[in-house]
């Protein structure tokens, strides 16, 4: 028998109780697809299967490369971009494809499935009627909406999910353009749980829309408001103002908040929950590095924070793949990922009726 000193036991118990921890991990990150998950900000028209669009594309006259990775390139954003501006501009290629209802239909089922099959139980779709519209005459708003809400109405019969959507407003248009949205939303009669305000924030200050967003509100729609997404000194004050003047109940992204600590402490104490998508900010460049996104310090700032995958298909993602960033990255755990999602079960704008029988689920 051997005897191992004080000095060579402890740094065995060392080893052993680090491999523990290693394997407790590596155990943990292979099951994140099967936790069950909310996802509040997942883009309709940008969740278009890969292989559906690769289908779908000769049929509208665009060409694919010969190769994978060259037909990645023409549609995927995989790699950072530049700025947001150009990421909004790579979503149009994948756009051209949304031509019929049949098509609408089937990409709104795909997408229900896709996200039950990673996880997801409670589930908010946010699509822009005119982006859509864009290049379709065939297509009007309300074509458009019965089409999806067909593929939402299969998938909720064949997957136990709750799941709502959400009429987006494009700053980048005219106010006219706004108004005939917000219309549109009002007049759905239950289609729409929320409105929300998106596209490149840069030269398109909130507060102008500011009556549209007011009359929807009082019209009984919820709010939920794109903002300080883009890396820039005035993003955290558009985030404020989308709260006062627009009366945003959430904030999709939120991030840039981190900028000004005054509007951080306003957001935290009005107990606005972010909508962060840790992927899409680092493909979208708001923040240069997976580790330098300010996630975790907002959480232990006390701000409410949701974990959200954004462009599943234009990114090529799936939640699960932003909750491996986060845990491989930030340390995130089973725990923190439960409470992530505590909060957004909260925050969901879908009714309690609807959401409440997942709700064990995440409590």
């Amino acid at each position: 028998m051997f005897y191992f000193s004080k000095t060579r036991t402890s740094n065995a118990k060392k080893q052993m109780r680090s491999k523990k921890i290693m394997n407790k991990k590596n155990l943990f990150s292979h099951n994140i697809r099967s936790l069950p998950k909310v996802d509040l900000h997942r883009h309709l028209d940008c969740s278009v299967r890969w292989s559906t669009l690769v289908e779908l594309a000769p049929q509208f006259g665009i060409s694919l490369p010969n190769t994978a990775g060259c037909q990645f390139d023409e549609f995927l954003i995989l790699e950072p971009m530049k700025d947001l501006a150009s990421v909004l501009k790579k979503f149009t290629n994948a756009q051209k494809v949304l031509a019929s209802e049949e098509i609408l239909t089937r990409i709104a089922f795909e997408a229900c499935e896709d996200a039950y099959n990673d996880g997801v139980r409670v589930l908010e779709l946010r699509y822009a009627p005119t982006f859509i519209a864009d290049g379709h005459p065939q297509l009007d708003f309300n074509k458009i909406h019965n089409s999806l809400q067909r593929g939402i109405s299969m998938a909720k019969s064949k997957f136990p999910m709750a799941i709502g959507m959400i009429c987006i407003v494009q700053r980048t248009k005219s106010y006219e353009i706004a108004k005939k949205v917000i219309e549109f939303a009002v007049n759905q009669n239950g289609g729409f749980i929320a409105v929300d305000l998106a596209d490149n924030e840069e030269g398109f200050d909130p507060k102008i829309f500011a009556p549209l967003f007011q009359f929807a509100k009082k019209e009984g729609l919820h709010i939920t408001i794109h903002s300080g997404e883009s890396p820039c000194d005035l993003a955290a004050q558009w985030v404020k103002d989308s709260i006062d003047f627009l009366g945003a109940e959430r904030i999709g992204h939120g991030i840039q908040v981190v900028r000004n600590m005054d509007v951080l402490n306003y957001v935290q104490e009005k107990k606005i929950p972010l909508e962060v998508c840790p992927i899409s900010n680092f493909l979208t460049q708001s923040f240069p590095t997976y580790e330098s996104h300010p996630i975790r310090s907002l959480m232990n700032l006390g701000l409410q924070v949701t974990i959200n995958c954004d462009d599943p298909g234009v990114f090529g993602t799936t939640l699960s793949d932003d909750y491996e960033v986060l845990h491989r990255v930030h340390g995130f755990d089973s725990e923190d990922f439960r409470s992530c999602n505590q909060v957004a079960f909260n925050a969901s704008f879908i009714s309690d009726s609807e959401k409440q029988i997942f709700r064990d689920n995440f409590f």
